[in-house]
């Protein structure tokens, strides 16, 4: 099984507390994860303690000291153990987990770096590279990730320089926005990469079906009752019918992306029918003809209309409804066909 150790530097250990909740807390109690807090104030000296200083040049602000980061993450990279939290509430582990039913073999991702025998040392700033889920996936096959939270104006950039003796240093940022210190930052980072290693989520595919697993925004989920509120349910998705069920969450995935995140596309690999779903548009058509409704199907599908479905009028027209990615003019060239009949 696999195991992670994480370390994290603050000088507000208590806001690391969310780290005993939930699954993270059941996967320290399984012996997945072991998290230890360390005061920065530790390796401070002087009667106040005192982390920061002005920066050098003046400015606004106060900038974390080296020397007391550089002891603390020497001390960190040797060995020194903390305050190892607990699970906050005991877990029930006596009921069977997805996998372990269903005889899954556990598939952890694959690691960004071969060579891991250094602790990888997180740096949360806003001026550091986007954090993602391609980050999350690699690092959940880390054994050992430090996380420094910084504060004020940062932490002297000699720190990390020196760090790259003992760790593998990564500045990383949640976001184009600015927090008071890196321990919200830490908390996104460990519950991200955390529920990825094997054994944390008891279903596999709970998160590679997650949200930019395949690049792409995760479609709407539904549960019972069918009808809430007298808003029901898509249909769709009490069919049964298994195959169209994916499809329609895919393409639900490529909606809402289209909609929120279009610039996800530009990495995205799309198949053909993704494409369709991405460009039809819904039609409805009357047409004046005697040719039969399989003749009318095979030839609105061979100009690229998904057919929906087919009705004769009392006024004996036919009606069809379907979508299509194929422009008006040729669209207009069959009708014109079957109406020639």
């Amino acid at each position: 099984m696999s195991k992670l150790r994480l370390d994290i530097i603050t000088i507000f250990p208590e806001y690391l507390e969310p780290l005993r909740h939930a699954l993270l807390g059941k996967a320290i109690e399984q012996g997945i994860l072991s998290v230890g807090i360390h005061n920065l104030r530790d390796w401070a000296t002087g009667n106040h303690k005192s982390v920061d200083a002005p920066p050098l040049g003046g400015g606004p602000g106060m900038v974390m000291k080296p020397e007391v980061w550089g002891p603390a993450l020497d001390d960190v990279a040797a060995g020194r153990a903390g305050y190892d939290l607990e699970s906050a509430a005991p877990h029930r582990n006596d009921k069977a987990r997805h996998d372990d039913v269903a005889k899954i073999a556990p598939r952890p991702y694959e690691a960004a770096e071969a060579d891991r025998s250094r602790p990888l040392l997180l740096v949360p700033t806003p001026a550091g590279a986007p954090f993602t889920q391609a980050d999350a996936r690699a690092w959940s096959r880390e054994e050992h990730i430090v996380i420094a939270c910084g504060r004020y104006e940062g932490i002297d950039q000699r720190v990390f320089e020196d760090a790259g003796n003992r760790y593998r240093v990564r500045e990383v940022s949640i976001g184009d926005y600015v927090l008071i210190g890196g321990e919200v930052a830490a908390l996104v980072i460990a519950e991200a990469v955390t529920r990825l290693v094997p054994g944390v989520l008891g279903n596999t595919e709970s998160h590679e079906e997650d949200s930019f697993s395949d690049g792409l925004l995760e479609g709407p989920a539904y549960t019972t009752p069918r009808v809430w509120r007298g808003i029901a349910a898509p249909e769709v998705l009490t069919s049964g019918d298994h195959g169209k069920i994916e499809r329609w969450r895919r393409e639900q995935s490529l909606l809402r992306t289209k909609m929120v995140r279009p610039e996800l596309f530009e990495s995205a690999e799309l198949s053909p029918e993704d494409l369709f779903a991405l460009n039809a548009r819904d039609i409805e058509l009357t047409l004046d003809t005697r040719a039969d409704n399989k003749a009318v199907r095979r030839a609105f599908r061979a100009a690229g209309v998904e057919v929906a479905g087919i009705e004769r009028t009392a006024e004996g027209h036919v009606r069809v409804v379907g979508r299509t990615d194929t422009g008006q003019g040729e669209l207009q060239v069959v009708v014109e066909k079957l109406e020639a009949r």
